[in-house]
């Protein structure tokens, strides 16, 4: 009798929410990887599908094995394949175990493979690029753990000196007077595994345009499952929507063992009137059809727009 061939490799899940792609794999007790090409950073890597390879950061959780284990693979696939050195942002407390692990690879491959590995103190900002930081977040799990949050700085002129003509605010600003001021937007905050706390409630979870978020336990008797593994429950998140302001929450981290229709129900029904925002990363048919709606609005517009600038005829 002819074996049936191997099952298909685990599909990526995908969403556009412009202007960042959100896509990875993410398995509770699996792989977790969450890849935003627009920003060249992933959060943990459990598993490296190819396009994780061209992002230049992890932003590492926990070392869970589900979430650490491809970080030896993506440091040699991105020296391999001369895409620069990768660096992983984590807890401090993870920084020598990391290091004695890739020394232990040294040992089996008779070769070093640069890497990066930055101990991120909760609370510090890493620069990732020009006004773009990376700050670290301390969360509760069963390991030491952090979240993220992907911060953008912008100068914003003063309110007093609204409606100032330029040369003005220029001999202002020569005279040492400080017409501007710092301000902080949240752009993507990561929960990584954790339980209920505070933390979550920090301005940056609050007003982050993008809130990523575990949600491993959907079932209403496994409350105390959760609270034992020190995972967010649906319940945890019915609570956490109320108050992040995100327009777009996307829930990763569900287990195998829960049926995806289900997983949807139990969101859909703790979300109610604000279900439009959340969306589960590994709920291929739902973000497919999603993905089709924006393709064809997309069209349609770019054509309205083409025939608008398309000359008419002139009448005989």
């Amino acid at each position: 009798m002819v074996p049936k061939p191997p099952p298909r490799e685990g599909q990526m899940g995908f969403l556009f929410i412009p202007p960042y792609r959100i896509q990875g794999v993410s398995v509770a007790g699996e792989e977790a990887v969450v890849h935003v090409p627009e920003l060249d950073l992933a959060f943990d890597v459990g598993l490296c599908p190819r396009p994780v390879l061209t992002a230049g950061t992890v932003c590492l959780s926990h070392a869970h094995m589900d979430h650490v284990a491809a970080l030896p693979y993506w440091f040699s696939q991105r020296n391999f394949q001369k895409l620069g050195t990768g660096r992983v942002l984590c807890h401090p407390r993870l920084v020598k175990p990391l290091e004695a692990m890739m020394a232990t690879w040294v040992d089996l491959e008779r070769q070093k493979t640069p890497h990066e590995i930055v101990g991120l103190e909760p609370g510090v900002d890493f620069q990732i690029r020009p006004n773009v930081f990376v700050r670290g977040i301390e969360v509760s799990h069963s390991a030491p753990s952090l979240g993220f949050v992907v911060l953008e700085r912008r100068s914003k002129l003063k309110d007093e000196f609204h409606g100032l003509p330029q040369d003005r605010l220029r001999d202002l600003k020569a005279a040492g007077t400080e017409i501007t001021r710092m301000m902080e937007i949240p752009l993507i905050a990561y929960t990584g595994d954790t339980e209920m706390g505070p933390f979550l409630l920090r301005d940056e979870f609050v007003n982050a345009q993008i809130v990523i978020t575990e949600c491993t336990f959907f079932d209403p008797e496994h409350r105390d499952r959760a609270k034992v593994g020190k995972h967010l429950h649906v319940e945890d998140i019915r609570n956490l929507i109320q108050t992040w302001k995100a327009p777009n929450i996307v829930v990763v981290h569900v287990s195998r063992r829960t049926n995806m229709s289900y997983a949807r129900e139990r969101l859909m029904e703790a979300a109610g009137e604000h279900a439009e925002r959340v969306h589960l990363l590994m709920d291929h048919r739902t973000n497919r059809q999603r993905y089709e709606r924006q393709s064809a609005a997309d069209a349609a517009a770019h054509g309205a727009s083409s025939s608008a600038e398309t000359p008419q005829s002139p009448q005989s």
